[in-house]
């Protein structure tokens, strides 16, 4: 049983070269979507995403759903979209106007 304390040091050795894990916090939103109106509310949660407002847009980390499907989803809770962003791309026209087809 000597050797566990020698693996237990040569693994915690280890961990200053183990590249760190960027907090949810610090990342930037995945999905950003701009209400056409002014919202009510500075936040929102749509299938266990949380929409946090920020100043222009709503904003959420990725979540489990295909983006389409969230696009429609923060729709439906925040009114139609003037635009909707994913990772920093906006969504065209077309995918835009289908995602407010669902809108309040």
């Amino acid at each position: 049983m000597r050797s566990l304390p020698l693996a237990v040091a040569a693994f915690v050795a280890t961990l200053p070269f183990v590249p760190s894990v960027a907090r949810a916090a610090d990342a930037a939103p995945y999905y950003a979507a701009t209400p056409v109106a002014a919202p009510a509310k500075t936040m929102l949660i749509t299938n266990g995403t949380v929409w946090k407002w920020n100043a222009t847009a709503f904003t959420a980390n990725k979540g489990p759903q295909r983006e389409g499907i969230v696009c429609e989803m923060i729709a439906q809770r925040a009114g139609k979209l003037s635009a909707f962003a994913i990772a920093g791309q906006p969504l065209d026209a077309d995918a835009l106007a289908k995602c407010n087809a669902r809108a309040k």
